[in-house]
């Protein structure tokens, strides 16, 4: 122990103790909750320095101890307001106060990770359960008499002040006009659905007597898509908001396309060819039942259900269609076959009732699929740098490479998965196309009777290689002069293109077509660039 160290007063050794366990503590808590652990930890160190000498005012260090009496004995109390006893008096343990705003204390440390994690609107039941306990701790912490002392005063506005933030922190994300988004685009959906597919059933109609539209397919995809591209900011309750949106939104679209693709739930067996068949039959159509069951309990159209009830009806089936005797006849257990795989394929949507709880689900920054993207898009940006800082060719061959390594990435129907690798694929895609028409313009050697419109269209070329290389290092946003410079040069290109007449001929027509394109597909890459997506 050094000189300086043995010199402190013993209280003071005892307030580093015990900030020093405090801050042990404080590594072991969980970092989904480091927003709310932030604001807790701070005022609890704060009310820590002002309270460990609350019986006697800090003076500066000018009491020097008399180690021929007996010292005053020091009692750590649980809880972040600890009490020293000291010479008798009114209260010769913690005060009674303090003793109150630790109970305070505990109850924020129990809810403060569950308001951390809530995910849900203002018109949810724990959302009002929430706020009700919020509540009652302000009114509980209002109760505390400080008796004018400033010590106590200072604790209970650090407590009401932890209290207040979590009010806060639960609102805001229950508020926020993501979080409205998400729940406008899910009731959108639940109204397609509604019409399309649980309406008609709820009126008896069975489900073979209507066939869902391409076009239902297509709006419920849509649907998801705009989900995917609501901007979460990384908070953590609007991302896993959005995860258990799309995730529903997405097993509804796959039940959807599956039944588009078999039109229809036909008996392909008559009762005669088998004793087993008739029941085949009867499961086949409870099936149909339940693939619209399923449909309103994913979208939220079902309020007495339960997915897990609906799972264990089907589980039941399963069990039976095994217990029948087909082995006699190779088609009526194909039969049974196809429909196990229906039930099979409704099942794996149900287990949906603690989805977005794994950090895995709904951070897609954690997710392998989207790490295996990103591995790919490092290894684009290091060939980008190459290419425009020393011209080199040479690297189409890695870069089909990568487009081929893409293409294999799992997306698991993800629809945010999806996007994150469609945006890749450009990436890359835009850098071959400049590379092809470097190349090019390096090759050009045009002869003397070159028609003049199809040099026109070649200088355009040249131009657009140049505003490429520009568009592929550019990395602002919008707002930037440097974006709407780039902008307006590349429309001038293309009005340049529509300048030119071909004159009738064929090769000059194809050649600015193709310009066309070059330069539309530049601009829509420079417009990816600065959307501000994210996962």
């Amino acid at each position: 122990m050094s000189a300086t160290h043995k010199c402190l007063p013993i209280k003071v050794k005892a307030s580093l103790l015990l900030v020093f366990h405090v801050i042990q503590c404080i590594d072991t808590i969980p970092t989904s909750s480091s927003h709310y652990f932030h604001i807790l930890t701070s005022s609890t160190l704060t009310s820590l320095f002002s309270f460990s000498l609350f019986r006697k005012p800090f003076d500066g260090g000018k009491r020097t101890m008399d180690h021929g009496s007996q010292q005053p004995q020091t009692q750590h109390m649980p809880g972040p307001f600890p009490g020293y006893t000291g010479p008798q008096g009114p209260y010769p343990g913690q005060h009674p106060a303090l003793l109150r705003l630790d109970e305070v204390q505990r109850e924020i440390v129990t809810l403060g990770p569950q308001v951390c994690s809530y995910s849900g609107l203002q018109s949810d039941r724990e959302y009002k359960r929430l706020e009700r306990e919020l509540t009652r701790l302000l009114l509980e912490v209002d109760k505390v008499e400080t008796e004018g002392r400033p010590e106590l005063q200072q604790a209970r506005k650090c407590a009401a002040g932890e209290v207040e933030g979590l009010l806060r922190y639960l609102e805001g994300n229950a508020t926020h006009p993501s979080r409205l988004a998400i729940e406008e685009l899910t009731q959108e959906a639940q109204s397609l659905l509604n019409e399309g597919v649980v309406g008609p059933f709820r009126q008896g109609q069975a489900q073979d007597a209507f066939e869902i539209s391409e076009e239902l397919v297509e709006a419920v995809q849509d649907v998801a898509m705009r989900l995917a591209q609501v901007k979460t900011g990384g908070s953590v309750p609007l991302r896993k908001a959005r995860y258990k949106a799309l995730t529903r939104v997405c097993a509804v679209q796959e039940i959807l396309e599956g039944r588009v693709r078999t039109h229809t739930l036909a008996l392909p067996l008559s009762d005669d060819t088998h004793e087993a068949v008739q029941r085949i039959n009867q499961v086949m159509a409870q099936v149909s039942g339940a693939r619209c069951q399923e449909v309103a309990l994913l979208i939220g159209l079902s309020g007495r259900d339960s997915c897990a009830h609906l799972a264990r009806i089907l589980t039941e089936l399963l069990v039976e269609l095994d217990a029948l005797d087909v082995s006699s006849n190779a088609a009526v257990r194909n039969y049974r076959k196809q429909v196990v795989e229906e039930i099979n394929g409704l099942l794996k949507h149900l287990d949906l009732e603690g989805e977005g709880e794994d950090t895995r689900r709904y951070d897609l920054a954690q997710n392998d699929s989207i790490r295996e993207i990103e591995a790919i898009r490092g290894r684009v940006s290091v060939l980008r740098e190459e290419v425009l800082r020393h011209g080199a060719a040479g690297h189409g061959t890695e870069l089909q490479g990568l487009l081929t390594h893409l293409d294999q990435v799992d997306t698991g129907r993800n629809p945010c998965i999806r996007e994150a690798r469609r945006r890749a694929v450009l990436e890359v895609q835009a850098l071959i196309t400049f590379l092809d028409l470097w190349e090019a313009l390096g090759r050009r050697n045009p002869g003397p009777d070159e028609p003049l419109p199809h040099a026109a269209v070649w200088r355009v070329l040249a131009s657009l290689c140049d505003l490429q290389a520009q568009v592929l290092g550019f990395d602002g946003k919008r707002a930037d002069k440097s974006y709407m410079v780039l902008e307006e040069l590349l429309t001038k290109q293309l009005l340049a293109l529509d300048a030119v007449d071909p004159q009738g001929d064929q090769g000059t027509k194809i050649a600015r077509k193709q310009a066309v394109k070059h330069a539309q597909n530049i601009l829509s890459y420079l417009d990816m660039k600065t959307d501000e997506w994210e996962y």
